[in-house]
């Protein structure tokens, strides 16, 4: 099962949520960034943004650069009656109908809703709020920031620990395999090949 890892960043008061499954592509809450319109019921937020032919369109580009298996098909279909009065969009008839994977729909109580890829998540910011959007980037950033102190300081304590773990192991080998008899080249060999177990070892 791939593992989800989840975060959250805050933007004028409004806790927004956020998930990966591949520590690459980050989907951001939908439903979270609608409650700045309609609290109460951001699904009409959502769903008045899915009526814009724009937004259609854009959908439509980002799949296509994004989604191998995406129904042009029934897409171009979409596009056709987008804008209408008479058009309605919904970001699960949206899925089903062309196969999309850059806006998800998460069932649950608690960490429900709707989601979208982080490109699409800031395009229905700007959408909703250019100044609303800013907050959010900024606090993104701030996000990706704290990620990537995190990530170097875990790489150079492993780093460390890696130096020390080698000192140790040239020592042991100094102190018990390393003979008087041995000449030079003898000496040298043994310590290559004791470094290549360990190399092995700590991968």
């Amino acid at each position: 099962m791939t593992k989800v890892v989840k975060d959250t960043i805050h933007a004028q008061g409004i806790e927004i949520g956020i998930y990966t499954t591949d520590f690459e592509n980050e989907f951001i809450s939908l439903t979270d960034i609608a409650k700045y319109r309609n609290e109460d019921d951001p699904r009409f937020v959502i769903q008045n943004w899915m009526r814009n032919r724009n937004t259609i369109e854009f959908l439509g580009v980002w799949e296509t650069l994004h989604n191998p298996d995406f129904n042009r098909v029934q897409f171009d279909t979409v596009k056709n009656e987008a804008g209408a009065n008479r058009f309605v969009m919904t970001p699960t008839k949206w899925i089903e109908q062309t196969n999309a994977i850059g806006i998800v729909s998460k069932s649950g109580r608690y960490g429900g809703g709707t989601f979208a890829h982080t490109d699409i998540a800031m395009s229905f910011a700007t959408w909703l709020s250019p100044e609303f959007q800013l907050y959010i980037i900024k606090d993104y950033r701030r996000l990706k920031a704290d990620e990537n102190s995190r990530l170097s300081l875990n790489w150079n304590l492993n780093r460390e620990i890696s130096k020390l773990n080698y000192k140790i192991h040239t020592d042991a080998i100094k102190e018990n395999l390393i003979i008087p008899e041995l000449t030079a080249a003898q000496k040298s060999f043994v310590y290559a090949d004791e470094a290549d177990l360990l190399n092995v070892a700590q991968r």
